[in-house]
């Protein structure tokens, strides 16, 4: 049956469109739901917000992906804390000199679905050098002694089961099992409407008090709350300007949807609202 389906983004304001829903279920944490569209391709929702649509999801991806290690071009062994989706996953299995890939997922359902409905986003699960967790992502980084190079929260908004990955500790935690020369990238929301941006100061506030290294950057995502969304490179030792690697990440020749090296560059350039927002102006 189709339908029409809408994610508020405040009490005035909703984005909708038509579906044909395909899958829905509850798992221990969350609504899950699975729909089809005309204009996005399948949409993956939980509850009731766009977690990623076939037509935009690599946006989101290769911004998490490709920025840092763009930068940090010797990265060995991965993190991704939530991400269960496998779009960040398909990103980083692009790259050979990679060793471990670590996720650490609290919602089982969430890989299970996006294997049998995202196929093309979902694609690496099988990469030898992945391992999959399904576990607290709090617990995890509060107790593990693995020592990572490249961090990715990948997690979803801070409500729900993603609502521990935005707390002081969690950022400190990370930093203490990063190496020291280790970068952390987070989503780190929209800064447009009131509730949003008020994360996104919270957010920062919080990792700018531990990060020497603590910057933001953009990019247009159509499908998420207002289109600008934010991302967090958070580093120990690399900033993400100074020391990108122009001549290594072009060598890897990788096709991309919409990252390139001088869109790297101008992402973190943010408008004045933004730097208003984080108190950089």
């Amino acid at each position: 049956m189709t339908t029409w389906f809408s994610e508020s983004y405040t009490s005035d304001v909703n984005f909708t469109f038509k579906v044909q829903q395909i899958y829905s279920a509850k798992s221990k944490f969350q609504k899950i739901e699975v729909f089809e569209t005309k204009d996005f391709g399948r949409v993956l929702v939980m509850d009731d917000r766009i977690m990623l649509t076939e037509k935009d999801e690599q946006i989101y991806h290769e911004m998490i992906v490709h920025v840092p290690l763009a930068v940090h071009t010797n990265a060995q062994d991965v993190l991704i804390i939530g991400g269960g989706d496998g779009g960040a996953l398909r990103e980083l299995t692009r790259y050979k000199t990679l060793a471990t890939i670590d996720m650490v997922e609290i919602d089982s359902m969430v890989p299970d679905v996006a294997q049998e409905y995202f196929p093309k986003v979902a694609g690496n699960f099988l990469d030898s050098r992945f391992n999959l967790m399904i576990a607290d992502g709090l617990k995890y980084v509060r107790s593990t002694q693995k020592k990572y190079d490249l961090i990715l929260v990948d997690s979803t908004d801070p409500f729900g089961p993603g609502e521990s990955l935005f707390t002081r500790e969690f950022y400190g935690n990370c930093y203490d099992i990063l190496r020291e020369d280790g970068v952390l990238v987070n989503q780190h929301e929209s800064p447009y409407y009131k509730s949003d941006a008020r994360e996104v100061k919270s957010i920062y506030e919080k990792t700018i008090s531990i990060f020497p290294i603590d910057k933001l950057y953009q990019a247009h995502i159509p499908t998420y709350p207002s289109g600008h969304w934010l991302f967090g490179f958070l580093s120990k030792k690399y900033d993400p300007l100074r020391d990108l690697q122009v001549e290594q990440w072009s060598a890897l020749d990788l096709e991309t949807f919409y990252y390139n090296l001088d869109l790297h560059r101008g992402s973190f350039a943010l408008p004045n609202y933004v730097l208003k927002l984080i108190d950089k102006i």
